[in-house]
């Protein structure tokens, strides 16, 4: 375990994009934060210390990168802005947010300016190559997209990014209620390595963006049986037991791997995990434990119990939480490689857990990072249990 306050960001595999920093300023209890983001990533801080917030922002950015509008990623923008923050003299206040995105066009990063008063819109956005914001870095470095509010009467965003063609920059009014690195596709023709390179810093950072997956399981929503073929895991687990299913079709590996990590994690002998179709057409999971393979529904067991089992089963079936891929696409830890990434984000990461069940699910994100497929953003107040635990960083937040 390493604990650190602010630095570089890791080094990724550039074959999988992922966000490696996120910085907010002005964002609710931040003034001027950086964290860097390992593969697994322990936020770890008591309460009002800015951990969920800092997930909510990373959520928030995540939406926008999906191309969904500012009012549905900051439903509570005004609530964003620090009590502290005096407006303008147009009576404006607002936030900054931003992230790194590092994949094969090297680190990108963006940074957006939301106006949270008297409208909410975004009012500038930069996306910059090498790591800088300088403009004109050269060799693919420096500005490469931004926008910014010239008319408050209106609601569209000048844009502008490079061309190096007839035109060295190419300019276009943008919604501003829009993420423009998102729509950056859709107006970049790529047709100059100039507008090659704008066009993959673009798609690097929304590829990354778009791997995030909010989960916080609900173990009162658990309990209930849930209609076969239910779709894609909700945020609280709602359908864990048809994921279960599904994964257990399609990977034996995988789901060996599951039944190891419930053995470790789960009181009394557990010889198996399995969905269990019932005669209305709905699908349970149950526990079949000792010789005689007596059944428990998971229904049954505590909240500390399910919460384990459900953050064990999406960090095992990666990115088949979200799609069912190929069977057997899996890497060594289980976790799915074809079908993109995983950025697992978890407040309240160790609730209801004991501090064993805590370390082994850190020690398996470790593991299914290893492959690539999956990362680990999780809030935890107190993250001793972590001690030793080899890949996984711990950003103390107890400063900010």
């Amino acid at each position: 375990m390493t604990v650190r306050e602010e630095g570089n960001p890791q080094a990724v595999d550039g074959s999988c994009p992922a966000i490696t920093e996120l910085r907010l300023s002005a964002y609710k209890s931040h003034r001027g934060t950086t964290l860097p983001l390992a593969p697994v990533t322990l936020l770890d801080g008591p309460s009002g210390s800015g951990k969920s917030s800092a997930l909510q922002a990373y959520e928030a950015l995540a939406r926008l990168g999906h191309g969904r509008s500012v009012y549905e990623a900051f439903p509570d923008a005004v609530d964003c802005v620090p009590d502290q923050a005096r407006p303008d003299r147009q009576r404006r206040r607002g936030f900054r947010i931003g992230c790194t995105a590092e994949g094969p066009a090297g680190p990108v990063r963006l940074d957006v300016a939301v106006q949270a008063e008297p409208d909410l819109r975004i009012v500038g956005e930069r996306l910059s190559a090498g790591g800088g914001a300088g403009r004109g870095a050269g060799r693919g470095g420096g500005v490469l997209f931004e926008t910014a509010l010239r008319d408050p009467s209106t609601h569209v965003v000048q844009a502008a990014w490079h061309t190096a063609g007839t035109s060295a920059v190419t300019r276009a009014p943008l919604p501003d209620d829009r993420l423009g690195t998102a729509m950056v596709p859709l107006r970049v023709a790529g047709s100059t390595d100039a507008q090659r390179r704008v066009l993959q810093a673009a798609e690097q950072v929304v590829v990354a963006l778009r791997s995030a997956f909010p989960c916080d399981p609900l173990p009162e929503r658990m309990r209930a049986t849930v209609r076969v073929g239910e779709g894609l895991l909700r945020p609280g687990c709602d359908n864990l037991a048809e994921v279960l299913r599904r994964t257990r079709a399609q990977c034996e590996d995988r789901h060996a791997a599951l039944v190891g990590v419930a053995r470790a994690g789960c009181a009394g002998p557990v010889v198996d995990v399995t969905p269990q179709v019932l005669d209305d057409g709905t699908v349970r999971g149950v526990l079949e434990r000792g010789p005689d393979r007596v059944a428990t529904p998971l229904g049954r067991l505590g909240d500390g119990e399910l919460r384990f089992l459900a953050l064990a089963l999406v960090l095992l079936t990666g990115p088949g939480v979200r799609a069912a891929d190929p069977a057997g696409a899996a890497g060594p830890a289980g976790t799915a490689t074809a079908s993109g990434a995983l950025t697992v984000l978890a407040d309240g990461f160790a609730r209801g857990l004991d501090e064993v069940q805590a370390r082994r699910l850190v020690e398996l994100a470790v593991r299914c990072a290893g492959s690539g497929g999956v990362r680990l953003v999780a809030a935890v107040s107190g993250a001793s249990w972590a001690c030793g635990v080899a890949g996984a960083e711990v950003v103390d937040l107890r400063g900010d």
